[in-house]
């Protein structure tokens, strides 16, 4: 009974390592704690028929607006056999697939999986009991074959190929007959049957036939079946893919190695050494010796057999080398992509992060001057010396290209707030990627940096939020420092929020407890903070020295200035507590 108890445990903790979540879709209900405005929408299936319509309460499931009056709806709960949902709200439709956290087949599957198999451990001493006997034959087995069914049903998509002959035979005004879309989806499913992964789903079914104990160790072949639902299984042998032509020349190697070192040692060893009777057993010296494992059950009595295990000794050494070598080198460069999608999918859990194009000397003062930032970032570089430099110097770097579109796809557009700051040399290169990024979705933020101010009209005609021009701010720097140092000194000590009053932006969102309420009703005074403008959601127009009835409303940016503890308990206490 103790082992039955660790082998299910032990299969418990299995299930719950291999389960993969994805942080990106969430089910749950709608949080009615700030009900305060609903907008109609209607759920349709894949060919855009409504299914049913339904009431969203934007406040609670929009985690930002903008002034496009686009909003994200991360916490519908809608059907699950749902395609698409559609909602409208002043006249914006935004689409969203329905989906759930976690595939409730993939963890009966890998239940099925650990437990088939730790009931055959379990037997090999032990009698099993009719109930767990029961569950394996009838319940495991049948959800595989289930299993192997319908993925032979999804795959071949006979109903497409039908569809396709019928609308052919229409057109071309022909006799419609099933018999060529038959035969294309029989040639398909059997191809796909002789695939590696459906010959082992195949053999996962056979224990099902128990009569025939030698069957039994097919729900070994049941453990593959992982492969299929096990994320860090499949990552290591996509390793072991990228690398197959290395791997299969060294496997002919070996063989050739193996054979050629066997039947020398047959020829030579055969009726002298009593050890070896037969071929086989020379196949099998010369493998054990190959890989210097050297058992001692078969050694050499003869000079010459005894130069071929010199030989092939040598050899051996040589070609775990190389293996090691190639099997390594592999990993090295997998590491690196799963420490990059490491980092891209815990940014991706984010209601807001930065993305920052380029590791150049204006992003190493961009980094070091917001060292006390909590706000998630990536840095995307291309070239690779800049690339080892960031990771040299301990920030979050990705090796990718942000001017390519699945670049900026593999980041949350959907449900997060996203900045794209670009920081390149090159002006073309920054019109590049905020074009780019506007194509993967214009609710993207995107700062780029100008060389000179006749590049700002094209870098607005770019989709361009904000542009940086470093060498006029600069020049007009020097010019305040040079005319009015004592207020070139009080900005710079400001802006760099050197042991006095800092500035700081607060935007304000439907769900935040400042929307509605007039200036003259919060204590900035008790703070400590002053509020220099406000920044208009409107007309994009500030506002310097507000009137104190002055109507704060959603998408408002408040320009706040006051020491760093009064501007975080202000965040705290009015603005993020509410998220």
């Amino acid at each position: 009974m103790k082992n039955l108890n660790f082998i299910l445990l032990f299969s418990f903790l299995i299930i719950a390592f291999s389960c993969n979540k994805d942080p990106k879709i969430n089910d749950t209900p709608a949080n009615p704690n700030y009900v305060t405005k609903t907008f109609s929408g209607i759920v349709v299936d894949e060919n855009e028929v409504p299914l049913a319509n339904v009431d969203v309460n934007i406040e609670n499931n929009t985690t930002k607006t903008d002034q496009s009056g686009a909003f994200f709806l991360p916490n519908v709960t809608v059907p699950k056999d749902s395609f698409l949902i559609k909602f409208h709200a002043d006249g914006y439709f935004r689409n969203v697939r329905s989906g759930v956290t976690e595939s409730k087949h993939n963890i009966c599957v890998r239940v099925g999986i650990i437990t088939s198999v730790a009931i055959l451990v379990y037997e090999v001493q032990h009698a099993v009991p009719e109930w767990m006997d029961a569950y394996d034959i009838y319940f495991v087995s049948s959800v595989f074959l289930v299993e192997y069914l319908l993925r032979l049903w999804v795959h071949t998509d006979l109903y497409k190929m039908v569809i396709s002959a019928s609308k052919r035979a229409h057109i071309l005004e022909i006799e419609f007959s099933l018999r060529v879309p038959m035969i294309k989806a029989i040639k398909k499913t059997a191809k796909y049957m002789l695939t590696p992964a459906m010959i082992i789903d195949f053999l996962a079914i056979l224990p099902a036939y128990r009569e025939l104990r030698i069957l039994r160790v097919f729900v070994l072949f049941r453990v593959f079946k992982l492969l299929r639902y096990t994320k860090s299984i499949n990552q290591f042998v996509e390793v072991l893919q990228n690398k197959r032509f290395e791997l299969l020349t060294l496997l002919f190697l070996l063989m050739f190695v193996m054979v050629t070192a066997g039947i020398a040692i047959y020829i030579f060893e055969e009726h002298l050494n009593p050890q070896i009777n037969s071929l086989f057993d020379a196949l099998y010296w010369a493998l054990v010796t190959i890989a210097t494992v050297g058992y001692g059950d078969i050694s050499p009595v003869t000079h010459e057999g005894r130069v071929v295990s010199m030989i092939i000794i040598v050899t051996g050494i040589a070609m775990i080398s190389f293996a090691t070598s190639v099997i390594v080198s592999a990993f090295s460069e997998k590491l690196i992509q799963l420490k990059e999608s490491r980092i891209i999918e815990q940014v991706n859990k984010s209601e807001e992060f930065l993305l920052i194009c380029g590791y150049g000397q204006m992003t190493k003062m961009f980094m070091r001057q917001r060292e006390s930032d909590d706000h998630d970032y990536v840095i995307l570089e291309k070239d690779k010396d800049k690339y080892n430099q960031a990771i040299k110097d301990g920030y979050d770097a990705v090796k990718e290209d942000a001017s390519r579109h699945d670049t900026l796809a593999k980041f949350n557009v959907e449900y997060s707030r996203i900045t794209i700051l670009c920081l390149l040399n090159s002006d073309i290169e920054n019109i590049y990627i905020s074009l780019n990024a506007k194509s993967v979705s214009h609710h993207i933020r995107v700062i780029a940096r100008a060389s000179n101010a006749s590049m700002v009209q094209k870098f607005k005609r770019a989709g361009v939020d904000h542009v940086l021009l470093p060498n006029s701010v600069a020049t007009m720097m020097m010019q305040t420092a040079i005319i009015e140092p004592h207020l070139y000194k009080a900005a710079h000590a400001i802006l760099t929020g050197k042991d006095v009053a800092v500035f700081d932006e607060v935007r304000l969102y439907p769900e935040d407890a400042l929307v509605g309420k007039r200036v003259k009703e919060i204590s900035f005074k008790k703070m400590r903070l002053l509020l220099m403008a406000i920044e208009k959601a409107e007309d994009r127009e500030f506002l310097f020295n507000t009137s104190s009835d002055t109507v704060l409303k959603s998408g408002d940016v408040l320009i706040l200035m006051g020491y760093r503890i009064g501007l975080e308990y202000f965040k705290e206490f009015y603005h993020e507590s509410v998220k």
